[in-house]
């Protein structure tokens, strides 16, 4: 059996005192990596040893084998438990034996219709939601459900106490902004994506994965097929071990493919939609992201799939797409009790440029919490690097004039007057820290068209389409 870890016990004491608070259906927050499956396991076992009925709904096939080896170790009676997808268990409620506990993996799916009609057919079951990041896209969160949450120990704090791996964040821009557009979903779409990646960025993938890591197990994290096969057959080309896998991949290819990466024979997976959620692959040091995403839970799945920890280990992050300008690090520290309510604004986790949450160093591209480069003398915390000044010299984009963007002039006098345009005290104390959705007037629209160089009309358009007001009569 598991011995629960310290933070997995106080979750634990959370849930029962939640439920004692007459709390029936209850979000239960812990990062990525931190052993969500076995503190189910446990309470499945508590369960079961009381003769009472778990429901246990996954998203992914993949994740089932994974939660029955996890219970069967855990000692959980397999006689009172019902584990499967929500696909499933959605077209054959009326088969499903009547639960006293249903317990929902990667929960902040669960508001799908799918989810909901499982979850509505049993009023009267306690209903625990995990998840490690309990907030959506889109405007409607988890609230709409759940009466309460427990919230797990922030990420920097389980670095600290050495349950996360120690990294370093990379990030080299190999994207057009410009050319990315959201779907329906709120995320961008495949077409957007693959046109605004840039020329010669499998090459830099290559390039970037040989100067921080070389010879280390990492994930590449891509948007579709073709980009991730040619991932792979750059790494190939320049005589690195690498495949590619995506969800189309035979079973049997796929596992043959896992294990040769766990033992250490593949030193490159290039995937598409897989390693994210729930999927156990314990032994990566690197993860490259390649994928640009609106998506915070999908940020973090990405970025925290390097983090399991070992005696000495620091992960490397490396990001090739911005994400971390639209979420922060992974370890800065988020409130999900305010984020998971809907139609609340939502603070930014992070983000935005220098003198505010984070900033990147221009010499090794590093990218640190302002706050820390400040105290350091404004120097690069990378003793390697040793860089100063940081914070006055982020790599931005100005645009001149309507239809040409240009790279900013590395010259000092040319970075220092454009961070000090970029940083006027009244926009940046205005919306400097906000994302779009947390955007309440016309006018806040355009000071965030102005400081993201986003095209005019930009702000007439979103403030219209998202009915704020102050915009001009015609």
């Amino acid at each position: 059996m598991f011995e629960l870890r310290p933070y997995q016990k106080e979750s634990l004491e959370g849930i029962y005192r939640s439920l004692g608070n007459s709390n029936h259906c209850i979000v239960v927050q812990s990062p990525p990596r931190t052993g969500k499956t076995v503190l189910m396991a446990e309470i499945a076992r508590r369960t079961t040893a009381k003769g009472n009925k778990i429901l246990f709904i996954v998203h992914r096939k993949e994740i089932i084998d994974q939660v029955r080896r996890t219970f069967t170790e855990q000692k959980v009676k397999p006689e009172f438990c019902q584990i499967g997808m929500v696909q499933t268990f959605s077209r054959h409620i009326d088969r499903l034996a009547k639960p006293d506990v249903i317990l929902v993996d990667e929960a902040h799916h669960a508001l799908a219709s799918s989810y909901r009609k499982v979850l509505d057919a049993f009023p009267n079951a306690v209903k625990l939601l995990f998840t490690a990041t309990p907030v959506r896209l889109g405007r409607q969160q988890l609230d709409q459900i759940a009466t309460d949450i427990v919230e797990g120990k922030q990420i920097q704090d389980l670095i600290d106490m050495g349950f996360l791996a120690k990294f370093r964040y990379f990030a080299r821009k190999q994207i057009d902004e410009d050319k990315l557009k959201k779907s329906s979903t709120g995320d961008f779409t495949v077409d957007s994506m693959t046109e605004a990646l840039t020329t010669g960025i499998y090459s830099t993938v290559v390039k970037e994965y040989r100067e921080r890591v070389n010879g280390q197990q990492a994930v590449v994290y891509w948007f579709s097929v073709e980009t991730a096969k040619k991932c792979a057959q750059a790494f190939q080309n320049s005589g690195i071990s690498a495949a590619e896998i995506d969800g189309d991949t035979p079973d049997n290819i796929r596992d043959d493919i896992v294990q040769k990466f766990r033992d250490g024979k593949i030193k490159v997976l290039s995937n598409v939609n897989l390693f994210t959620e729930g999927i156990d692959l314990p032994n990566v040091d690197c993860v490259i992201m390649a994928r640009p995403t609106q998506s915070l839970a999908l940020y973090l799945q990405f970025a925290m799939r390097c983090l399991n920890p070992r005696q000495g280990k620091t992960a490397t992050i490396i990001d090739m797409v911005d994400n971390w300008r639209r979420h922060g690090l992974p370890s800065d520290h988020r409130d999900w009790k305010k984020m998971m309510v809907t139609g609340k604004k939502r603070k930014s986790s992070g983000g935005g440029v220098g003198g505010m949450g984070i900033c990147q160093c221009p010499k090794c591209l590093a990218v640190w919490n302002s706050q820390e480069v400040r105290d350091n003398d404004n120097t690069c915390l990378d003793p390697a690097c040793g860089h100063n000044p940081v914070l006055p010299v982020q790599e931005r984009k100005l645009k001149l004039k309507q239809g040409e963007i240009v790279e900013i002039d590395q010259s000092e006098r040319r970075r220092r007057d454009f961070f000090e345009r970029l940083m006027k005290k009244q926009i940046m104390n205005n919306i400097g820290c906000k994302r779009p959705y947390e955007l309440s007037s016309y006018q806040e629209c355009q000071q965030y068209a102005a400081l993201h160089g986003y095209k005019k009309g930009w702000a007439y358009h979103y403030a219209k389409d998202h009915g704020l007001p102050g915009l001009p009569h015609n």
